[in-house]
């Protein structure tokens, strides 16, 4: 059984005893962390002491969602610094964000970096990536395994490449930034939680975890608009919480 942990679910900032966007994705004893954006570093050694995680990948540079790469780095460096490096998948921007906080040790003598774009092999998933519209570069994550799909939008406005991400998913991570009517405003750079439903349902997700929920939204309203675009399965996220997978 494979099974994600909530970490983080905040957009922006985290709110009071929350955080901002983490998940861990557990397969077959490979440990993959999905974004560490503030204060989710904390939380992430609950489960890995000492930062003991197989591979990191970042969506991209904003700090909600890279921040806590440094707290995880100074771990390793620190705490173990006889290990191995850790694989970093991540966009060039996030790798300046994390020289300019902590040029020494240099985040590059803490982690092996990879180029986000490229589709690759991590552990025991193949790793495809879908350039998302944002305010930076934002890749979408999709993580395949015999009997497993997982997708991560990262931020991203609404867009048909969306469905194509999610794309028979057993678990669309999915940004729901918003609540209510769509902006009128372009370019869309972040979604509302209908829009995530939309999209989930376009591609025939078989289940919808909302996250990056601005601060101070009421999640439960979330989770009904979505409801009413995607007639799978929707969650918010909350951190603390396993969502139990196939494969």
């Amino acid at each position: 059984m494979s099974e994600l942990t909530v970490l983080g679910s905040c957009g922006a900032w985290p709110e009071p005893g929350r955080a901002c966007a983490g998940f861990l994705l557990v397969h077959e004893g490979f440990r993959l962390v999905l974004d560490l954006g503030y204060g989710v570093a904390s939380r992430l050694f609950e489960h890995c002491p000492g930062g003991r995680v197989d591979a990191v990948v970042v969506t991209h540079e904003h700090p909600d969602h890279c921040a806590d790469v440094s707290a995880l780095g100074r771990a390793r460096a620190y705490g173990l610094p006889d290990e191995p490096r850790i694989p970093l998948h991540c966009t060039p921007g996030t790798v300046r964000r994390l020289e300019a906080l902590e040029p020494r040790p240099h985040p590059t003598t803490i982690f092996d970096v990879f180029d986000l774009g490229p589709p690759r092999e991590v552990g025991p998933f193949r790793m495809t990536t879908f350039l998302l519209p944002h305010h930076v570069p934002n890749y979408g994550v999709r993580l395949t395994a015999p009997g497993l799909t997982v997708a991560y939008t990262g931020d991203s406005g609404p867009s048909p490449i969306l469905a194509e991400l999610g794309r028979d998913a057993d678990l669309l991570i999915a940004d729901a930034t918003l609540q209510g009517p769509s902006p009128e405003e372009t370019p869309r750079l972040v979604s509302t939680a209908s829009e995530a439903g939309y999209w989930a349902e376009r591609g025939g997700a078989r289940r919808l975890l909302l996250t990056h929920f601005w601060p101070g939204s009421d999640r439960e309203v979330s989770v009904a608009e979505a409801r009413e675009e995607f007639s799978g399965e929707v969650l918010a996220a909350e951190e603390g919480t396993h969502v139990r997978l196939a494969g």
